[in-house]
């Protein structure tokens, strides 16, 4: 009967294997891709556990670029969606249409029938519009008519978030903003990833051409690699505390966070801190996830789901600060 020190040898064999072409992934995308590797390491976590990307920050952060380059070094199809106030549901995921010559509805798929989606500016769209996209995300499937289809895998949605221009726009609900595996944050680039950029970009000439690298399959291959990472018992003893911590503050001695928290995160939380921090072992070549793994993705998990109170608006307190706060306290394993 194999062991877990073998489980562990033949997960390793199998890391070092399928890294190469993670690897690949890289190097493909930092040709027209500058200074975004953690908008490109949050991604590849999505596409690693079968979840989705909200994204917040301004215009011009190559969030688009990003995403259709990702597209393409894995060879499956991309979609960019400009979510507006006048989209309908079925300009999302399709409708029937009327065929005279059959004399008989035919189905038109809409644009959600792609590997990978950027939902541009979600928040621009009413609540219709919002849904559709976010039950096709949590089902994996489509129904127009009487008929039901399958997403293509991997599937995997980018959502942004524009931080200014508010008016006119309608925020999504904390019940599915919950939805979204991770929401990341991105600022400006460094000086001189900026110089790198205007280097590459400011010019006429014709644009560098990606090449496909790794295949859907791989993609896939991987993912049920991620699951085989070992996550000690005590690690996951670990997640539960800073989860419940954002519950029940004073029960785990956080420190004057009780009155900024009006919920706590959601079980989703839980699995979704445990399978990111999975990932993020693999993405660092590791067997086995370490409590780094868990602080490295802890933000981009819980930033979302935790509700603020009034008192924390009136102190100016982020989710930033009351995670910081209970990773600070929380003993580590």
């Amino acid at each position: 009967m194999p062991t877990q020190q073998d489980s562990l040898a033949a997960t390793e064999e199998q890391i070092q294997k399928h890294i190469q072409s993670i690897q690949k992934i890289y190097t493909e995308l930092e040709k027209v891709v500058v200074g975004q590797r953690y908008m490109i390491d949050r991604l590849l976590i999505g596409l690693l556990t079968n979840g989705h990307v909200l994204l917040e920050g301004v215009p011009g952060l190559a969030k688009t670029l990003t995403i259709s380059s990702l597209a393409k070094v894995i060879d499956t199809s991309f979609q960019r969606i400009q979510f507006t106030p006048d989209l309908l549901p079925a300009d999302l995921i399709g409708t029937m249409i009327y065929n005279q010559k059959e004399a008989d509805f035919i189905v038109k798929k809409g644009p959600v029938f792609a590997n990978l989606i950027l939902a541009d500016e979600i928040n621009r769209s009413p609540a219709k519009v919002q849904s559709a996209l976010l039950e096709a995300m949590q089902e994996r499937q489509v129904t127009i008519g009487e008929e039901t289809f399958h997403l293509d895998d991997p599937f995997l949605v980018l959502a942004t978030q524009n931080p200014v221009e508010q008016e006119g726009t309608y925020p999504l609900p904390e019940a599915q903003v919950d939805r979204f595996m991770i929401k990341i944050k991105v600022g400006y680039p460094s000086p001189d990833d900026e110089l790198k950029i205007m280097r590459m970009m400011a010019t006429t000439d014709a644009k560098t051409e990606l090449q496909p690298v790794v295949s859907p399959e791989e993609i896939i291959e991987c993912r049920s690699l991620v699951n085989n990472i070992y996550m000690d018992p005590k690690l996951e003893q670990y997640i539960v505390d800073i989860i419940w911590a954002t519950r029940d503050p004073q029960n785990y001695e956080v420190a004057d966070i009780e009155n900024l928290i009006e919920f706590g995160a959601s079980p989703r939380a839980s699995i979704n801190l445990s399978l990111a921090a999975r990932a993020h072992a693999f993405l660092n070549q590791k067997t086995y996830v370490s409590p780094e793994d868990v602080r490295a993705v802890a933000f981009d998990i819980l930033r979302h789901r935790i509700i603020l109170s009034y008192e924390a608006e009136a102190e100016d307190k982020s989710s930033e600060d009351i995670i910081e706060t209970i990773l600070h306290t929380i003993q580590v394993p």
